[in-house]
């Protein structure tokens, strides 16, 4: 247990309701948030090119980790966390992921292409599905996109053989734009933005988590609070968990139940020097 995990028995919660960790758990059933997991896990299901962008903190990683954990048995997906390697190193990790085993000739782009479209033959022979995820897209060299997208060109007849998502900052967005990355583009079938969350929605996620990790009590926000809290964190998740834990630790030093608006603005003051501005 951690050394905060007291302070949060005492408060009535099971663990801390404001981690920025990605935990599944929390997943916030908002509607944007929603509307970008069931649209992205559409795209997986049938094929379909797929692009998921946001700020940082705006909770893409847990859609694509609720996805991870949520994704039917006849769809497999292999997630490329480091886009920063070549595109030989990709196609030879991607193969990995799917199958377990590294490609007979790590080093040949070729034979380790003609390895993945075989298995993705024998996939969809046997009704299932490839995707492959990448975190972070914005940084994947035009090279690599290139080389993701005519890997995603592979089909039958009737499916297409690998579903590719992209998951990145809006930088992604700027690179798909170019004229050279028009082929790539005009594949796309899903396009999914994040944006900050509404007033209403800032509150509606605040209970949201202090209700899944309430085991008692009664600590709650104020509507002034709740209002302090939206407009400093602009309506940045990550933002609101920092501010809101600084502020539930503020009212537990206090021995209130109550998170008043001065609570969450000297919360506030506590974290901007070097959290975020």
């Amino acid at each position: 247990m951690s050394e905060l995990d007291p302070i949060y028995t005492a408060l009535g919660f099971s663990r801390a309701p404001f981690s920025i960790s990605p935990d599944t758990s929390f997943f916030y059933p908002g509607s944007q948030h929603v509307t970008a997991y069931n649209n992205l896990l559409f795209a997986m299901r049938g094929g379909a090119m797929a692009v998921l962008t946001g700020e940082v903190g705006l909770g893409k990683t847990l859609i694509c980790r609720n996805l991870l954990r949520n994704i039917p048995t006849n769809v497999h997906v292999a997630l490329l966390a480091n886009p920063l390697l070549s595109y030989a190193e990709i196609l030879a990790s991607i193969f990995k992921d799917f199958t377990g085993e590294a490609p007979r000739h790590p080093d040949s782009l070729a034979q380790t292409h003609e390895q993945l479209t075989n298995y993705a033959f024998k996939c969809a022979h046997l009704g299932e599905y490839l995707v492959v995820m990448v975190d972070e897209a914005q940084k994947l060299s035009a090279e690599a996109l290139e080389g993701l997208r005519l890997l995603s060109n592979l089909e039958t007849e009737q499916r297409k053989l690998i579903s590719l998502v992209l998951v990145g900052q809006p930088e992604l967005e700027k690179t798909l734009a170019l004229r050279a990355m028009r082929p790539l583009r005009e594949r796309i079938g899903v396009w999914c933005r994040l944006g900050p969350m509404s007033r209403a929605e800032c509150a509606s996620y605040v209970r949201h988590r202090m209700a899944v990790t309430r085991t008692s009590g009664d600590v709650h926000f104020s509507a002034m609070a709740l209002f302090f809290l939206h407009r400093a964190t602009k309506g940045v998740p990550r933002r609101i968990n920092l501010v809101a834990e600084r502020a539930l630790l503020l009212a537990f030093g206090r021995s209130q139940h109550r998170i008043n608006g001065f609570m969450v603005r000297r919360a506030v003051a506590e974290l901007r020097p070097g959290r975020f501005a």
